[in-house]
């Protein structure tokens, strides 16, 4: 039997070269998708959840905490610290009803009805109708600027759903495809400082309050939205402080009942 002719190594190197050329030609697309054109959408546009409209807090945990003031020294499940103890325990009764139990770091734990509206393609706004109170969540990522206040500096931005089955956003091979939608993540310095509660559990101006609002329906078709709050603050607490608050979205503004808190 004869032995098989050798093919120059040159030539098998052009005929492969050859073969990827016209591959790569005849596959639609080979080389990537073009760019988008225009601008970016804006935050507006992008959203990937409506959360404008009213909504009415669903009390169904922490009544006790959140429907009435709680007893002076009752700050049952709160990370506070030597500091923080004194300072909650230090509290005067007379001031209950204070705006200190109104600042971002609080207020959506209120029992309150919330109107939110888009003011501009990159700012949202939230309005409560208990204590009459007003933030303002800017797509801009902007520095704060000026004097703390009670609502703070809020800088929002979209967190996309990696649409994982797992709180880690990580699926295994051969899992569920990623699910669409995402959630508002809104990051609140720039605090005046305030309460926790309306007892007088105090958080600092060295607050950092982190939240993640995520929309869902119910089997019946109305729309709910969870609002997950996690609090930081080295001054009072020595641990974070996270409470999941649920709102459900009202017809109409029928029900909008403004009503102050006292300075």
């Amino acid at each position: 039997m004869s032995a098989p002719a050798r093919v120059p190594v040159r030539r098998l190197r052009l005929a492969l070269a050859c073969m990827l050329i016209v591959t790569a030609g005849a596959v639609p697309g080979a080389q990537g998708p073009p760019p988008p054109d225009g601008p970016p959408a804006s935050p507006r546009d992008a959203a990937p959840l409506d959360l404008t409209g009213t909504w009415v807090s669903i009390v169904n945990e922490d009544w006790r905490w959140r429907m009435v003031t709680a007893p002076k020294g009752d700050f049952q499940g709160i990370p506070l610290n030597e500091e923080g103890t004194r300072v909650a325990n230090a509290w005067d009764p007379a001031t209950d009803g204070s705006c200190q139990a109104f600042g971002a770091a609080a207020l959506l734990r209120m029992p309150t009805r919330l109107r939110i509206a888009w003011q501009d393609e990159q700012t949202l706004t939230l309005e409560t109708d208990n204590g009459r109170q007003t933030r303002t969540f800017r797509f801009d990522g902007a520095a704060p600027r000026g004097r703390a206040t009670l609502q703070g500096h809020s800088v929002a931005s979209w967190a996309r759903n990696m649409g994982a089955s797992n709180p880690f956003g990580i699926n295994p091979p051969g899992g569920p495809p990623p699910a669409a939608g995402g959630a508002l993540k809104v990051v609140t310095t720039n605090l005046s400082g305030g309460w926790l509660r309306r007892n007088g559990v105090p958080y600092s101006g060295r607050a950092t309050v982190t939240e993640y609002f995520d929309r869902f329906p119910s089997p019946d078709g109305t729309d709910w939205f969870v609002v997950t709050t996690i609090v930081v603050d080295p001054t009072y607490l020595n641990g974070r402080f996270v409470t999941s608050t649920h709102y459900r979205r009202e017809p109409d503004g029928s029900t909008w009942n403004p009503r102050a808190c006292r300075n």
